[in-house]
């Protein structure tokens, strides 16, 4: 690893700080950039998470895919962690939490709008960043594709009965044009510009050396996208975190267990079936981040703008990837533990 790579941890701390001075320096930008939106999905950050997916979207070998199947454990642990574990535990830590050890300190109609934003996070696994976080462990691309696709499928059927459940409500609407246009823009879009780009540089002789060659070559590009992703997301929810930080604190504890335990669980679970490195870690890593723009569309809609739930969902974003990033690096330091292939 370069430099740079080797310190990613000690960047981001610093895009993090520069994204809230920025957003006090410069409101005006950002709220034009924050505007930039349509059904909660930012464009700003799109062409940034472009930035990051494609270089690995590349790498898809959709020859190999069909086979995907011949080696289910790595899809079995993903699922059983992201849908029978998952929702029910976030909303364990935040009753746990806002309703007994938090409880002196918030009022209790507070408490029930952080724990249903709480529940939100947990229900929706991640879709598009689980890809950059595959790249930095030299994860299997064509597995990871495959782990994101049957995720996505199966969140369309069971996001809203899981959620209805756990907030106890009749009715939960799906806001389809946030999950079809998140679906659209971080996975679809990049996923065709890889294919073009992979049968351009292969040619007819199907080399693979040249993919790695550039793929290599995009890998800055790729890390300055997701250090811009950090100042961005940082510089809309600055003026959160220096008006609210005691709250914010809070929320953090309960997502932060959630993050390193769900972790634990599926990564274990990899480590002892004898799952291979290139697909363990990712499907470690795409149980513990989130799909965080449709938790924030659903707490909107349901709560509102300015609600709890709301304001849980916003410091899920903002969470996630210095713990994502530390999870990476963990996941890169134990690769000898686990089968190479």
């Amino acid at each position: 690893m370069s430099v740079f790579e080797r310190y990613l941890s000690v960047w981001v701390g610093l895009c993090i700080l520069v994204g809230i001075g920025l957003g006090q320096v410069l409101p005006g930008v950002f709220q034009l950039l924050a505007g930039l939106e349509y059904a909660n999905v930012n464009f700003a950050v799109a062409i940034l998470i472009w930035a990051m997916v494609w270089p690995m979207m590349i790498s898809v070998d959709f020859a190999s895919l069909k086979r995907v199947g011949d080696r289910p454990k790595g899809l079995i642990i993903t699922l059983s962690v992201n849908w029978l574990v998952k929702p029910f535990s976030m909303a364990l830590l935040g009753v746990l939490f806002f309703k007994h050890v938090f409880s002196g300190l918030i009022p209790p109609a507070d408490a029930e709008g952080y724990i249903a934003g709480l529940i939100l996070l947990g229900a929706a696994p991640c879709t598009a960043m689980v890809f950059v976080w595959s790249q930095l462990t030299k994860g299997d691309a064509t597995y990871t594709l495959a782990q994101v696709s049957v995720n996505d499928a199966i969140m369309v059927f069971a996001f809203a009965p899981i959620v209805a459940l756990l907030l106890g409500v009749t009715e939960i609407a799906i806001p389809w044009s946030t999950l079809i246009l998140s679906v659209l823009l971080y996975v679809a879009i990049p996923l065709i510009a890889g294919i073009i780009t992979r049968r351009i540089l292969m040619g007819d002789k199907q080399d693979e050396t040249a993919i790695a060659r550039f793929t290599d070559r995009l890998k800055p590009f790729s890390i300055l996208g997701l250090l811009g992703t950090v100042v961005l997301l940082f510089g809309f929810q600055g003026q959160v975190i220096l008006d609210r930080p005691l709250i914010i604190a809070l929320i953090a504890v309960p997502i932060l267990i959630q993050s390193y335990g769900i972790f634990a669980i599926a990564y274990g679970a990899a480590w002892a079936w004898r799952v291979p490195h290139k697909v363990a870690a990712p499907c470690a890593l795409i149980g513990t981040s989130n799909f965080f723009e449709l938790a924030v569309a659903v707490a909107i809609s349901l709560f509102g703008l300015n609600s709890g739930a709301a304001l849980a969902t916003v410091v899920g974003v903002l969470v996630e990837v210095p713990v994502m990033l530390s999870l990476v690096a963990l996941a890169n330091r134990t690769r000898p533990h686990f089968p190479a292939d």
